[in-house]
């Protein structure tokens, strides 16, 4: 239980390590106050352009996986009594909560699905490529991020129980990074279903407040 917790509460902290809102700084502006208002890759792609959102997306990647690995190479081999996989799924959590709930940003922060991405390559590199073929397939022809992020979330559950029959902790724990993606696309699923979501292309605007 000590060491469930200690991969929880560090992957938090590494977790909030903002990628996106220190891109913003570096130009100058608070990323949050613009387009969507999210922290995350898809909105600095629309304000800041693709070499910025590229910075993100690997800034916001690197921090999951290098968490994961860490708990996966060193603090899993302390703790021989608990399943390894269950630790690297709870880091990777700890992770993603700290992404889009950030303490010292006000708990505004992204939706995690760049960070869940390196997670999910790092835990089972068959159900992290799945989901990126997923979002590939979703995205190219759609333009939608959002949508394909969605599927790309729908799709952990379904390869966790082809690769891991039976390991319902592992399906608990990866229908959590399922339900948190869809919870924080709430606002996108209303726009999908309005017809009015931006697509890749278009650029960002301040938000109304």
């Amino acid at each position: 239980m000590m060491y469930a917790v200690l991969v929880l509460a560090v992957g938090y902290l590494f977790g909030c390590f903002q990628t996106g809102y220190f891109v913003g700084k570096l130009n100058k502006i608070d990323i949050r106050d613009y387009g969507s208002g999210n922290a995350g890759t898809t909105n600095v792609l629309r304000t800041l352009g693709f070499p910025w959102a590229l910075i993100t997306f690997l800034g916001d990647a690197l921090k999951g996986l290098i968490w994961l690995l860490i708990v996966k190479n060193f603090i899993a081999p302390m703790a021989p009594e608990m399943d390894a996989n269950v630790l690297c799924l709870l880091a990777g959590l700890g992770v993603v909560l700290g992404h889009n709930y950030p303490f010292e940003l006000q708990f505004k922060g992204g939706k995690g699905i760049a960070t869940s991405v390196a997670i999910m390559l790092g835990f089972d590199w068959r159900i992290g490529l799945i989901g990126v073929i997923v979002f590939l397939v979703v995205c190219i022809p759609t333009r939608y991020v959002s949508l394909s992020s969605l599927c790309f979330a729908a799709s952990l559950p379904i390869t966790c129980l082809i690769f891991y029959p039976g390991k319902w902790i592992y399906l608990g724990l990866i229908l959590i990074f399922t339900v948190s993606a869809f919870y924080r696309h709430k606002a996108n699923i209303v726009r999908l279903m309005n017809g009015t979501e931006s697509k890749i292309g278009q650029k960002a605007t301040k938000p109304n407040k």
